[in-house]
């Protein structure tokens, strides 16, 4: 992961455990089920965005160091990790 990309992911990692916490005090006081079930969807909106952030830094760093690169094995490697992910998502 990029330097730079980094301390972006862990903050917003840290605010979605405190989310998810939170979560946990709403089932726990028996809170209404809408506002929970809002909360869970706040929760997995903001994991799809860190989501597509790695994945940008993915793409932007390894992808295209390895299309870049002499390496045609590790241009396999990436290209097939790829489609592994992409297809693990859309089951």
């Amino acid at each position: 992961m990029q330097t730079e990309i980094k301390p972006k992911v862990l903050n917003r990692l840290s605010r979605i455990e405190g989310q998810v916490r939170g979560l946990s005090r709403m089932v726990e006081e028996d809170r209404y089920c809408i506002d929970v079930l809002t909360q869970l969807q706040a929760v997995r909106a903001a994991l799809s965005r860190v989501e597509g952030q790695v994945l940008k830094d993915h793409m932007d760093h390894c992808v295209m160091g390895a299309i870049a690169g002499d390496d045609l094995a590790d241009r396999k490697a990436k290209a097939s990790e790829l489609i592994e992910l992409l297809g693990r998502a859309s089951r």
